[in-house]
């Protein structure tokens, strides 16, 4: 009988350091010795070609399996292999080690003049932390992006706030510029580097959010900054499928012409 296949999934750090309070999950790195020994993440182990048949032995198929490596590029190999072999919850961490390093390096709170400790306060988040989480893991620059505070978004960019960070559905900042139809703040964001084809916990990108919902100026700006039209939601929906209005749909048929 042919062994069952279950696909591998990709998460952010923030995700990652969330799936390791459940004490069963093994924590495998990817990296060559010199790596390993200079810094690790606390409980991890190494795993290499040498070692990838004796892992897989002496561990069981439905234990959680969290992988990294460098940069995300090798993790993803190694969780495709071991969900070759059968195991049913198994994980790469996108950005890997220096992601993770980039996460928990402290904020130097130098870079926070006073009218941003005051915002933060105003917002409940913690004077002297920008990447602080609050409710449904919204952090600071998702909402200065939601309220179109765009002084705001560009002094918290600018001071290293985590540009990528996603709460607790899946999405990044743009997506709560494209909720607040900021366009200035989704340029700002797409220049500063934020992952515009970000997909949430149901597969939606900000795009697909734009055209469902109808707001042809943000699905033109997202066009013309390069957001993927190939895109589905894990329904199979694309962009165009989810256009709810003639300018939306007219936008993106044209956009995916040949």
């Amino acid at each position: 009988m042919k062994r069952q296949r279950t696909p591998y999934q990709c998460i952010s750090v923030h995700e990652a350091q969330a799936l390791m309070q459940r004490d069963e999950v093994l924590v495998l790195d990817a990296r060559d010795d010199a790596s390993f020994r200079a810094a690790y993440i606390k409980g991890a182990q190494q795993i290499s070609v040498s070692n990838f048949s004796a892992v897989i032995q002496q561990t069981r198929s439905s234990q959680p399996i969290l992988i990294y490596c460098y940069h995300g590029h090798a993790s993803r190999e190694y969780a495709e292999m071991f969900s070759d072999f059968g195991f049913t919850e198994v994980y790469s961490v996108d950005g890997g080690h220096e992601a993770w390093v980039k996460s928990c390096s402290p904020v130097k709170n130098a870079k926070l003049d006073e009218n941003m400790r005051r915002w933060l306060a105003e917002q409940g988040f913690p004077q002297n932390d920008m990447n602080a989480v609050v409710a449904n893991d919204t952090t600071p620059l998702m909402r200065a992006c939601h309220k179109g505070d765009i002084d705001i978004v560009t002094t918290l960019i600018d001071a290293g706030a985590r540009l990528n960070a996603r709460n607790a559905d899946g999405n990044n900042a743009l997506w709560l510029a494209c909720v607040g139809g900021h366009l200035d703040a989704i340029r700002v964001l797409v220049k500063a580097g934020i992952e515009i084809d970000n997909q949430n916990d149901n597969g939606a990108s900000a795009l697909m959010y734009a055209s469902s919902v109808g707001k042809a100026e943000i699905v033109e700006c997202l066009l013309g900054m390069g957001a993927s039209t190939n895109l589905e939601t894990l329904d199979g929906f694309s962009p165009l499928d989810l256009a709810s209005t003639l300018e939306c749909l007219t936008l993106l048929r044209e956009a995916s012409r040949p």
